[in-house]
């Protein structure tokens, strides 16, 4: 049977680093002392130190603008309108950035020839669509075989790989360009509610793009499994607002997937997530860095050790959380770190809940 591989992946951030300068802006935004303290603790113990946006932020708490372009505006945050007529020209800006990332880590003629392009994001619409712009922008065919993954929030990496799967199994010449595309920063709320600037507090902007084939260099993708987590459908939303796109995060959402994981372990619970097997079948843990929390959850849940979540931990302390693109920097990362034979696993939670995973090995 044909092998899917992730020959190469690269990736891109924008040029401000915003996290410094918009907490100390959210952090204005809340009426009480107290509530400022809890929002300064909370940031010292995100383990996120940079965060990325296409916007430069000046961090001002004196009631003026928030960013140095004036798009937002203390007291009139921009509608959704004017959000998606920005997503428009820097979602297509930063995802080719990606793509000229994975032309340089790739051998020279890497990318030509590709029969399918998969773009995954939840932090903007237009259409035509981000698909059809990178089509045009890169001068792809035009019966480029595109499909456009939208508002599966930060799991929508792995099935935007199951599709290149599942693309290249039917067809072992298929070539994929798999493309994961966020701007987080086009959704800050202006909100005195504490709850909702900490989950803010969370995420940047970043694009990942990787190559998909048959041949046998990279990270060669086993199998896909996804587990919907029952009655949590409300513990991670994502609904569109007049201003922007509203995001809820439940401070339940670490121990619904510290309990699900140690469950899953368990002969009742099946052992899905692990295929029947034990965590020591697997040296390499690609998980996504949703938060401190999330990823302490699943070291917890699994049993692992600090160094199996390293990677991780140093994606989410040098990014943030950039919704579905940062999985992608964590798997780029083991790319750029052979471990010939290394058997791995991957996980992304979204919006369901929904537990997103496949097996993986590394080539020798």
């Amino acid at each position: 049977m044909t092998t899917a591989h992730i020959n190469g992946i690269g990736t891109a951030v924008p040029e401000h680093d915003i996290h410094q300068p918009i907490n100390a802006v959210m952090r204005t935004m809340l009426p009480e002392p107290r509530s400022r303290q809890l929002f300064d603790r909370m940031a010292e113990r995100s383990g996120i130190a940079h965060r990325y946006s296409f916007m430069r932020m000046d961090g001002r708490g004196n009631g003026q603008d928030v960013d140095a372009g004036g798009f937002y505006p203390r007291g009139r945050f921009p509608g959704t309108a004017a959000r998606m007529a920005l997503y428009e020209t820097e979602a297509l800006r930063l995802a080719t950035r990606a793509v000229t990332a994975l032309k340089q880590e790739m051998p020279t003629g890497m990318l030509e020839g590709i029969t399918h392009l998969v773009v995954a994001s939840c932090t903007g619409f237009t259409a035509p669509g981000l698909d059809l712009q990178l089509a045009s922008a890169l001068g792809l065919q035009p019966d480029v075989q595109r499909t456009l993954i939208g508002f599966m929030g930060c799991s929508a990496a792995v099935p935007a790989l199951r599709l290149a799967y599942q693309a290249v199994h039917t067809n072992p010449a298929a070539r994929v360009l798999v493309v994961n595309l966020e701007l987080c920063s086009l959704h800050l709320q202006e909100s005195s509610d504490l709850n909702n600037l900490l989950a803010l507090m969370l995420f940047g902007d970043g694009a990942s793009a990787a190559l998909v084939t048959a041949q046998p260099v990279g990270i060669a993708m086993e199998d896909f499994l996804a587990i919907i987590i029952p009655d949590s459908s409300g513990h991670i939303t994502w609904h569109i607002g007049d201003h922007g796109f509203n995001m809820h995060l439940s401070g339940q959402v670490p121990q619904r997937i510290n309990q699900t994981l140690r469950d899953d372990r368990s002969p009742a619970g099946g052992n899905r997530i692990l295929r029947g097997g034990q965590v020591t079948d697997f040296e390499l843990w690609a998980i996504h860095p949703g938060g401190r929390s999330v990823l302490d959850a699943v070291e917890s849940g699994l049993g692992l050790t600090p160094d199996d979540l390293s990677r991780s931990r140093r994606i989410l302390h040098d990014y943030g959380n950039m919704s579905s693109a940062t999985v992608m920097f964590v798997l780029q990362d083991m790319l750029r770190q052979p471990r010939p034979n290394a058997r791995g696993l991957a996980m992304a939670f979204g919006p369901g809940m929904v537990a997103e995973t496949f097996r993986f090995r590394m080539t020798g």
